[in-house]
Protein backbone atom coordinates (compact mmCIF):
# COMPACT_ATOMS: atom_id res chain seq x y z
CA UNK A 1 0.00 0.00 0.00
CA UNK A 2 1.65 3.29 -1.02
CA UNK A 3 1.48 5.67 1.54
CA UNK A 4 0.25 9.61 1.78
CA UNK A 5 3.72 11.13 0.25
CA UNK A 6 3.12 8.74 -2.99
CA UNK A 7 -0.54 9.43 -3.48
CA UNK A 8 -1.09 13.18 -2.44
CA UNK A 9 -4.35 13.98 -1.84
CA UNK A 10 -4.80 16.46 -5.22
CA UNK A 11 -8.45 17.87 -5.18
CA UNK A 12 -10.10 19.51 -8.28
CA UNK A 13 -8.22 23.00 -9.43
CA UNK A 14 -5.22 22.68 -8.03
CA UNK A 15 -1.90 23.24 -10.14
CA UNK A 16 0.60 20.62 -10.90
CA UNK A 17 3.39 20.04 -12.74
CA UNK A 18 4.25 16.89 -14.56
CA UNK A 19 7.79 15.64 -12.93
CA UNK A 20 10.66 14.88 -15.22
CA UNK A 21 11.06 11.76 -17.71
CA UNK A 22 7.47 11.18 -17.80
CA UNK A 23 6.47 10.05 -21.36
CA UNK A 24 3.00 10.96 -22.76
CA UNK A 25 1.39 7.41 -22.91
CA UNK A 26 -0.21 8.21 -26.57
CA UNK A 27 2.19 10.15 -27.88
CA UNK A 28 5.36 8.91 -26.91
CA UNK A 29 6.61 12.51 -26.22
CA UNK A 30 8.68 14.00 -23.41
CA UNK A 31 6.21 16.19 -20.85
CA UNK A 32 8.36 16.71 -18.10
CA UNK A 33 7.76 20.39 -16.62
CA UNK A 34 3.75 20.80 -18.25
CA UNK A 35 1.75 22.49 -15.90
CA UNK A 36 -2.36 22.49 -15.78
CA UNK A 37 -4.49 22.38 -12.87
CA UNK A 38 -6.52 18.93 -11.53
CA UNK A 39 -9.92 18.57 -13.84
CA UNK A 40 -10.95 15.32 -12.01
CA UNK A 41 -9.97 14.10 -8.64
CA UNK A 42 -7.81 10.24 -8.62
CA UNK A 43 -9.85 7.19 -8.80
CA UNK A 44 -9.02 4.16 -7.36
CA UNK A 45 -7.06 3.49 -10.75
CA UNK A 46 -4.79 6.48 -9.31
CA UNK A 47 -5.25 8.06 -12.47
CA UNK A 48 -5.98 12.09 -12.33
CA UNK A 49 -7.36 14.65 -15.13
CA UNK A 50 -4.98 17.50 -15.76
CA UNK A 51 -6.72 20.58 -17.89
CA UNK A 52 -2.73 22.04 -19.52
CA UNK A 53 -2.31 25.80 -18.46
CA UNK A 54 -2.40 28.29 -21.31
CA UNK A 55 1.65 28.24 -20.82
CA UNK A 56 1.71 24.96 -21.64
CA UNK A 57 -0.53 25.17 -24.61
CA UNK A 58 1.22 27.61 -26.20
CA UNK A 59 4.33 25.80 -26.38
CA UNK A 60 3.37 22.34 -27.30
CA UNK A 61 4.63 21.27 -29.74
CA UNK A 62 2.86 21.63 -33.51
CA UNK A 63 3.30 17.63 -34.30
CA UNK A 64 1.59 16.83 -31.03
CA UNK A 65 -1.33 18.87 -31.08
CA UNK A 66 -1.44 17.97 -35.02
CA UNK A 67 -1.43 14.14 -34.18
CA UNK A 68 -4.07 14.56 -31.45
CA UNK A 69 -5.85 16.00 -34.10
CA UNK A 70 -5.71 12.96 -36.58
CA UNK A 71 -5.57 10.71 -34.10
CA UNK A 72 -9.31 12.20 -32.79
CA UNK A 73 -7.28 12.92 -29.12
CA UNK A 74 -8.01 15.52 -26.75
CA UNK A 75 -4.66 17.72 -26.48
CA UNK A 76 -6.41 19.98 -23.34
CA UNK A 77 -5.69 17.61 -21.68
CA UNK A 78 -4.32 14.05 -20.14
CA UNK A 79 -4.54 11.25 -17.71
CA UNK A 80 -1.60 10.71 -15.94
CA UNK A 81 -0.82 8.59 -13.26
CA UNK A 82 -0.88 10.57 -9.32
CA UNK A 83 3.02 9.86 -8.90
CA UNK A 84 3.78 11.29 -12.33
CA UNK A 85 2.92 14.97 -11.60
CA UNK A 86 3.45 17.22 -8.07
CA UNK A 87 1.99 20.61 -6.92
CA UNK A 88 2.73 23.88 -8.05
CA UNK A 89 1.92 27.40 -8.01
CA UNK A 90 -0.87 28.47 -10.73
CA UNK A 91 0.38 30.94 -13.62
CA UNK A 92 -2.52 32.00 -15.20
CA UNK A 93 -6.40 32.38 -15.19
CA UNK A 94 -9.05 30.05 -16.76
CA UNK A 95 -10.08 33.03 -19.13
CA UNK A 96 -5.96 32.76 -20.57
CA UNK A 97 -6.88 29.05 -21.08
CA UNK A 98 -9.98 29.72 -22.73
CA UNK A 99 -8.19 32.39 -24.98
CA UNK A 100 -5.12 30.28 -26.29
CA UNK A 101 -7.52 27.16 -27.34
CA UNK A 102 -9.66 29.27 -29.10
CA UNK A 103 -6.73 29.77 -30.81
CA UNK A 104 -5.40 26.96 -31.28
CA UNK A 105 -8.76 25.36 -32.39
CA UNK A 106 -8.69 27.96 -35.32
CA UNK A 107 -5.04 26.90 -36.22
CA UNK A 108 -5.42 23.56 -36.28
CA UNK A 109 -9.28 23.43 -36.96
CA UNK A 110 -7.97 21.23 -40.36
CA UNK A 111 -5.24 19.25 -39.24
CA UNK A 112 -7.63 15.77 -38.49
CA UNK A 113 -7.12 15.50 -42.42
CA UNK A 114 -3.37 14.67 -41.99
CA UNK A 115 -1.36 16.40 -45.08
CA UNK A 116 -4.15 17.56 -46.51
CA UNK A 117 -5.41 19.59 -43.48
CA UNK A 118 -2.55 21.17 -43.31
CA UNK A 119 -2.33 22.13 -47.63
CA UNK A 120 -5.96 23.55 -46.41
CA UNK A 121 -4.91 25.03 -43.32
CA UNK A 122 -2.40 27.34 -45.01
CA UNK A 123 -5.01 28.59 -47.65
CA UNK A 124 -7.05 29.58 -44.92
CA UNK A 125 -4.68 31.34 -42.72
CA UNK A 126 -6.24 33.78 -40.31
CA UNK A 127 -9.28 33.29 -41.68
CA UNK A 128 -12.12 33.26 -39.06
CA UNK A 129 -13.29 29.74 -39.57
CA UNK A 130 -16.96 30.27 -38.72
CA UNK A 131 -16.62 33.23 -41.64
CA UNK A 132 -17.90 31.05 -44.45
CA UNK A 133 -16.75 34.20 -47.26
CA UNK A 134 -14.04 35.14 -45.72
CA UNK A 135 -13.28 31.60 -46.52
CA UNK A 136 -14.24 31.25 -49.84
CA UNK A 137 -12.73 34.60 -50.50
CA UNK A 138 -9.50 32.98 -49.78
CA UNK A 139 -10.23 29.63 -51.66
CA UNK A 140 -10.95 32.47 -54.69
CA UNK A 141 -7.50 33.87 -54.26
CA UNK A 142 -6.11 30.40 -53.77
CA UNK A 143 -7.39 29.26 -56.79
CA UNK A 144 -6.83 31.94 -59.00
CA UNK A 145 -3.00 32.16 -58.16
CA UNK A 146 -2.68 28.09 -58.71
CA UNK A 147 -4.80 26.79 -61.13
CA UNK A 148 -3.73 26.76 -64.36
CA UNK A 149 -6.06 27.03 -67.15
CA UNK A 150 -7.60 25.11 -69.40
CA UNK A 151 -7.70 21.89 -67.68
CA UNK A 152 -10.10 19.43 -68.46
CA UNK A 153 -12.67 18.11 -65.42
CA UNK A 154 -15.23 15.49 -65.32
CA UNK A 155 -18.66 16.09 -63.54
CA UNK A 156 -19.17 13.61 -60.67
CA UNK A 157 -21.62 14.97 -58.33
CA UNK A 158 -25.34 13.70 -59.21
CA UNK A 159 -27.15 16.91 -60.81
CA UNK A 160 -30.62 17.96 -60.14
CA UNK A 161 -31.37 19.64 -63.19
CA UNK A 162 -29.82 21.40 -66.00
CA UNK A 163 -27.87 20.55 -69.39
CA UNK A 164 -24.44 19.00 -67.47
CA UNK A 165 -24.60 16.01 -65.45
CA UNK A 166 -22.98 13.70 -63.67
CA UNK A 167 -20.31 12.00 -66.07
CA UNK A 168 -20.08 14.79 -68.32
CA UNK A 169 -16.42 15.81 -69.47
CA UNK A 170 -15.93 19.88 -69.85
CA UNK A 171 -12.92 22.22 -70.16
CA UNK A 172 -12.21 24.44 -67.71
CA UNK A 173 -11.09 27.94 -68.69
CA UNK A 174 -11.26 30.60 -65.75
CA UNK A 175 -12.97 31.02 -62.57
CA UNK A 176 -16.14 33.11 -63.08
CA UNK A 177 -17.37 34.40 -59.15
CA UNK A 178 -17.96 33.36 -56.04
CA UNK A 179 -21.24 32.33 -54.63
CA UNK A 180 -22.63 31.76 -50.83
CA UNK A 181 -23.90 29.08 -51.53
CA UNK A 182 -22.68 26.82 -54.38
CA UNK A 183 -19.31 28.32 -53.40
CA UNK A 184 -16.70 28.79 -56.41
CA UNK A 185 -18.32 29.23 -59.72
CA UNK A 186 -16.16 28.48 -62.68
CA UNK A 187 -16.65 28.70 -66.32
CA UNK A 188 -16.76 25.81 -68.38
CA UNK A 189 -17.42 24.54 -72.29
CA UNK A 190 -19.33 21.53 -73.22
CA UNK A 191 -20.21 20.74 -76.45
CA UNK A 192 -19.03 24.33 -77.86
CA UNK A 193 -21.64 25.77 -75.30
CA UNK A 194 -20.41 27.81 -72.26
CA UNK A 195 -21.60 27.42 -68.67
CA UNK A 196 -20.99 28.40 -65.17
CA UNK A 197 -20.57 25.22 -62.70
CA UNK A 198 -19.95 24.99 -59.40
CA UNK A 199 -16.29 23.88 -58.80
CA UNK A 200 -17.26 21.67 -56.22
CA UNK A 201 -19.01 18.84 -58.32
CA UNK A 202 -15.91 18.80 -60.38
CA UNK A 203 -12.97 16.25 -60.75
CA UNK A 204 -9.90 17.12 -62.52
CA UNK A 205 -9.24 14.02 -65.25
CA UNK A 206 -5.90 14.13 -65.23
CA UNK A 207 -4.45 13.07 -61.54
CA UNK A 208 -0.92 13.65 -62.81
CA UNK A 209 -1.77 17.67 -62.67
CA UNK A 210 -1.10 19.86 -59.71
CA UNK A 211 -4.70 21.05 -60.88
CA UNK A 212 -6.06 18.07 -59.13
CA UNK A 213 -4.63 17.99 -56.14
CA UNK A 214 -5.49 21.88 -55.78
CA UNK A 215 -9.33 21.31 -56.64
CA UNK A 216 -9.43 17.88 -54.69
CA UNK A 217 -8.65 20.18 -51.79
CA UNK A 218 -11.05 22.71 -51.92
CA UNK A 219 -13.71 20.12 -52.29
CA UNK A 220 -12.70 18.41 -49.23
CA UNK A 221 -13.03 21.78 -47.40
CA UNK A 222 -16.17 22.74 -49.18
CA UNK A 223 -18.01 19.80 -48.29
CA UNK A 224 -16.58 20.04 -44.74
CA UNK A 225 -16.24 23.79 -43.40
Amino acid sequence: MRDAKETPGFKVGDSVRVKPGVVDPDLGIEIGGWEGKIAEEPGQDNLVLISWDSVTLQNMPDSAIEQCEEQGLDWTRIYLETQEVELTTPRDTEEDVGQVVAELATKYAWSYLGEQGRRIQQVLTSVDPDDEMAGLEAWEEYLAENLTFPFEAEIDEWQERGPLQAGARVKVTGISLMDDLYGIIIDVRHERIKYAFPLCDLEVVDEDSPNHQIVKDYRVWFANR
